[in-house]
């Protein structure tokens, strides 16, 4: 797989001041680029932007990531994931994912979900085997998950079940459990891939880095 960067319009999601437009203008921009490397085909995946203290800007439902607009994008309430504005566009029937997220790392300012295909092989046949986290080791990547260390890091993985919010428990549920240093991602076996970061660069970074540890996994035979 040839590597190209994905384009992430610079935005400051954590600022409560930030300008909306800016940040749906990096959630389009975002999109167009991982649609163009294969990671959200059709409608698939979503990403969005915390905003504020109360809010979170999301990717809207049923949209063909490749002709994502700022337009295509949906405020919704940070407490129960419902549209800030009557009459907004229906936001990404994962949004309670990316809650779950944010109310677990107060700290996070972006999550990305998509679906590159190693990362969703990886899980895949890591849920046949029985499931269980997965697990990169020394590998010079896992600096590119928030590590300054090379021993190792587990990757959550969690069942794909047909209602999302109890998808969306799950995640909730382990990482409320203390943990030293939790990845700052997830994978949903058959599904895809979720990685989070203080804004969308390292939000995007962080899928990147996850989608070539898992072709490295595949490719050592892990």
């Amino acid at each position: 797989m040839t590597a190209h960067p994905v384009d992430v319009v610079s935005t400051a999601p954590n600022d409560a001041a930030a300008d909306p437009y800016d940040a749906a203008v990096g959630l389009s921009a975002t999109a167009r680029a991982l649609y163009d490397r294969g990671w959200m085909p059709g409608t698939s995946g979503n990403i969005s932007i915390r905003s504020g203290a109360d809010a979170v800007l999301i990717t809207a439902s049923g949209l063909g990531k490749g002709r994502l607009t700022s337009a295509d994008t949906v405020l919704v309430r940070a407490d129960t994931g419902a549209p800030v504005r009557p009459g907004s566009l229906r936001p990404s029937a994962e949004t309670c994912i990316h809650l779950a997220v944010y109310r677990a790392f107060p700290a996070v300012g972006a999550v990305v979900h998509a679906h590159p295909p190693y990362a969703t092989a990886l899980a895949s046949r890591r849920s046949r085997a029985g499931g269980g986290p997965v697990r990169f080791t020394d590998l010079e990547l896992i600096k590119g998950m928030g590590r300054s260390y090379l021993d190792s890091i587990e990757i959550p993985l969690f069942a794909n079940w047909r209602e999302v919010p109890r998808i969306a428990a799950e995640v909730g549920e382990h990482f409320a459990r203390p943990a030293t240093d939790p990845a700052p991602a997830l994978l949903i076996a058959h599904h895809g891939a979720t990685t989070w970061g203080a804004d969308l660069a390292e939000a995007s970074d962080r899928l990147e880095c996850l989608e070539t540890l898992c072709q490295l996994a595949l490719l050592i035979g892990d």
